[in-house]
C-alpha cells in the first residue's frame, strides 16, 4: 500500500529540514512526498531542493486566507499523488519514525473507514514536549479537534469530498476541522488512534498562534465554526440540537461584531 505525504508550506525554511527528515526516518519505505510551496519569500525553496526524490510545486497565486491556501496547497498536492493513503502534513510539524508504518497498519485492518486520526506532541521551541492525551470536553458536537498533521485519509475519500471540504465562504475554519465534521457526523468513517504519532510545533509565529484561547480570534473561529456544522447539518439533512457552548459562543461573538 503506498502512502502520499502531502506537505503545505509557507516560510518555514528553518523548519522543513527536520520535517523531510523526519520522512527519510521512516520505518515504512513505500512513499512519495509532494510539498506545494505557497509563494515563500524566505529559503524554503533553497532547503527543499537540497533534497531528492521529492515532488516540489511552487505556486505564485494566493488568496488572502490561509486556510483557502492550506487547502488548496493540499488538495493540489493530492491530484498529482499516486498513493492510496494520504498522509497531511505542515511544513512546521514532523512524524515519529514509525507514524507512517503503524497509520497504513490502521488502514489495512479496516476497510471500510476512510480516516485516522492520531494524537499530536506539542513540540515548544525550548526543546519542550507534551503528549495531548485523549480526554473529555465540554463541547460535545465535535470534541478534540486533531490537528491538520494528525490526519489520514484515503486518496479516493478526500476527492469525492473535495467541494464538500472546500466551501469557500467559511474562511476562518480551517481543513482539519472540516474533515473532522464530515467524518464524524456525515460518514461516520473514522478511527481515532489513541497514539501520540506527530510533532505539533508551538510557536509564536505560526497560525495557533493567532487563535489563543479567549481572544477574539478564538471567539470568532469557533463561531465559524458552528456555522459550519449547522451548514453541513441543513445540507445532509442532520438533526442537530444547539447546546450551551453554542449560545454561549454567540453571546460573546456579538461584543466583537
Amino acid at each position: 500500500m503506498k502512502a502520499s505525504i502531502v506537505i503545505a508550506n509557507y516560510n518555514n525554511g528553518k523548519f522543513i529540514n527536520e520535517c523531510i527528515n523526519s520522512l527519510k526516518n521512516q520505518t515504512y519505505k513505500n512513499y512519495e512526498v509532494i510539498i506545494f510551496d505557497d509563494n515563500s519569500k524566505d529559503n524554503s525553496i533553497e532547503e527543499m531542493e537540497k533534497f531528492k526524490n521529492i515532488k516540489i510545486i511552487k505556486n505564485k497565486i494566493q488568496t488572502k486566507y490561509g486556510s483557502l491556501n492550506q487547502m488548496n496547497a493540499f488538495f493540489k498536492a493530492i491530484e498529482l499523488s499516486e498513493g492510496e493513503i494520504i498522509f497531511f502534513l505542515d511544513s512546521d510539524d514532523f512524524f515519529n519514525e514509525k507514524k507512517i508504518e503503524e497509520i497504513i497498519n490502521v488502514f489495512a485492518s479496516n476497510e471500510g473507514k476512510d480516516i485516522v486520526f492520531d494524537y499530536p506532541i506539542l513540540t515548544y521551541e525550548n526543546n519542550k514536549q507534551e503528549k495531548v492525551l485523549p480526554k473529555k470536553t465540554i463541547n460535545k458536537y465535535w470534541g478534540y479537534i486533531h490537528p491538520t498533521s494528525c490526519i489520514t485519509a484515503r486518496k479516493n475519500f478526500i476527492l469525492d469530498n473535495y467541494k464538500k471540504l472546500s466551501e469557500s465562504i467559511y474562511t476562518d475554519v480551517w481543513i482539519d476541522f472540516r474533515i473532522l465534521i464530515y467524518s464524524k457526523f456525515v460518514f461516520n468513517n473514522y478511527i481515532i488512534l489513541n497514539k501520540n504519532l506527530t510533532h505539533y510545533r508551538q510557536s509564536e509565529v505560526n497560525i495557533s498562534s493567532k487563535f489563543k484561547k479567549y481572544s477574539k480570534n478564538w471567539w470568532l473561529r469557533r463561531n465559524a465554526a458552528h456555522n459550519f456544522l449547522f451548514d453541513v447539518a441543513k445540507k445532509e439533512n442532520i438533526k442537530i440540537k444547539k447546546n450551551f457552548d453554542y449560545f454561549l459562543t454567540k453571546f460573546f461573538t456579538i461584543f466583537f461584531k
